[in-house]
């Protein structure tokens, strides 16, 4: 097993990012084969429900690992969200916050801007990230509704890729 404790911070830290960038490389070839081998519109439904289950172990093992309550609201869930494996490599932030509510913006998309280095429209991940976002919030807190501003296929503002409200009623 690699000793943790024997690497620099800097190398923690690269380390953690070469990860994130690997499992995300995955899954965009896991995609891209289910993809070509049966449509486009059976790899976002694979897709859809691979999230959905994975979207909920990992808020789960981080809220775990991170001593993170569940059924912490809103606070809760704005922590697990900056834990995530793309919080690493995808620059992320919080607009807006109220007692109730939080509008979270990804900023910088490392799949889309793959798929723009490899002259490919962008992915039309919308329908994916409302499952995506529901599973992983409601695995924070199950109250907690999600809504998404914008995500492509939509045009995003400048400066942002796709934009989701929490709400806690």
């Amino acid at each position: 097993m690699l000793d943790l404790s024997a690497l620099s911070r800097e190398d923690l830290e690269r380390l953690v990012r070469a990860h994130a960038r690997n499992w995300l490389a995955h899954d965009g070839l896991w995609f891209l084969d289910v993809e070509e081998k049966h449509g486009h519109e059976e790899a976002v439904e694979a897709d859809a429900r691979v999230w959905d289950r994975f979207a909920a172990v990992e808020a789960g093992r981080l809220c775990r690992e991170f001593g993170i309550p569940i059924g912490g609201g809103l606070d809760s869930l704005a922590r697990a969200l900056f834990l995530r494996a793309y919080a690493t490599i995808n620059r992320q932030e919080i607009l807006e916050r109220s007692a109730g509510r939080f509008v979270f913006r990804m900023n910088e998309c490392r799949v889309q801007e793959a798929r723009k280095r490899a002259g490919r429209k962008p992915f039309g991940c919308k329908p994916v990230g409302l499952v995506e976002f529901r599973s992983f919030a409601r695995a924070v807190d199950p109250r907690i509704e999600v809504r998404c501003v914008h995500c492509p296929p939509d045009d995003p503002p400048p400066n942002a890729i796709c934009t989701w409200e929490f709400r806690l009623p």
